[in-house]
């Protein structure tokens, strides 16, 4: 009897792919061919908000697929769903209302529930008002830093903003226009009168543009904002002085042998510092090699 031979199979799974689609944030000639091909090929589009997504097709003279509505209050629920479909081999494109999914929208929950099941994804290039912003803001491009949308509240969002005090790199963020004003009044008690540019209203016909310093772009702002607003900030010139007085007595104390939560309590009281940001620098100044004399 002839001898079958063997041969070894390593079993692939087959799953479908999670499209990240941006989104035009203003102009709908924006979105890419590339962007249209896969809108109107994939199985289903999960929308931010389908009424939007739905006339966007419309402008682009795409038949739609089945649309499913994927925003923040239904996210973990409607991730499930979609990990199932994409498992059983659908292709699935994720937009937000515009932009670049993910990116301060909707999606990294089915993002992550994506990668961690072997499914494919694929991101394609596209709108982004943060990238738009910086690009035409007239400050360094260098290092960036994106901070997205500040807390809501007066006392977390200060709090954020003190964290970048010493941030040399640029800031860039997002706001919303009943907020702005108070934003970047918190921003100037912080940081100072930094250079800043806020770009409002991106790409659409009313696109508009304030440069100068925080102070300045504050006194334009009219008391009805609208639209949609971009921040870029000026990154520090170096380590502010009071954050190098805050670093000096975070390390005299850890040397001393004080315990870390001792250090948080007594520096953020002294300086009127977020407990957190403080509690962070001791544990890292208790982990720093200590210096040797010369």
């Amino acid at each position: 009897m002839a001898r079958v031979p063997i041969v070894s199979v390593t079993a692939r799974i087959v799953t479908g792919t999670l499209f990240l689609v941006p989104t035009p944030i203003g102009n709908p000639a924006d979105l890419s061919p590339r962007a249209r091909e896969v809108l109107a090929s994939v199985d289903r589009i999960a929308a931010e908000d389908t009424r939007v997504t739905r006339r966007l097709l419309g402008m682009l003279d795409v038949r739609p697929p089945p649309l499913v509505s994927y925003h923040d209050h239904n996210e973990t629920e409607r991730s499930r769903a979609l990990l199932a479909r994409l498992l059983d081999g659908e292709r699935i494109a994720l937009v937000s209302d515009a932009g670049t999914p993910v990116v301060s929208d909707p999606g990294y929950r089915l993002l992550r529930a994506a990668l961690e099941h072997g499914v494919e994804v694929v991101a394609l290039p596209g709108p982004c008002a943060a990238i738009v912003a910086l690009s035409a803001s007239g400050l360094p491009t260098a290092e960036v830093l994106f901070l997205g949308f500040l807390p809501r509240d007066a006392g977390p969002r200060r709090a954020a903003i003190e964290r970048r005090r010493g941030e040399t790199a640029t800031l860039v963020l997002y706001e919303a226009p009943h907020r702005v004003r108070a934003t970047i009044a918190a921003l100037i008690d912080v940081l100072g009168d930094r250079r800043a540019a806020l770009a409002r209203s991106l790409t659409k016909p009313h696109e508009e543009w304030t440069r100068g310093t925080l102070r300045s772009i504050l006194d334009a702002l009219g008391d009805a904002v609208t639209g949609e607003i971009s921040l870029v900030i000026e990154g520090a010139a170096g380590p502010a002085p009071a954050d190098a007085k805050v670093d000096q007595l975070v390390h005299a104390l850890v040397e001393a042998g004080v315990a870390v939560g001792v250090v948080r309590d007594v520096v953020a009281r002294v300086y009127d510092r977020p407990r957190r940001a403080i509690y962070q620098r001791a544990l890292a100044a208790r982990a720093a090699p200590p210096e040797s004399d010369p």
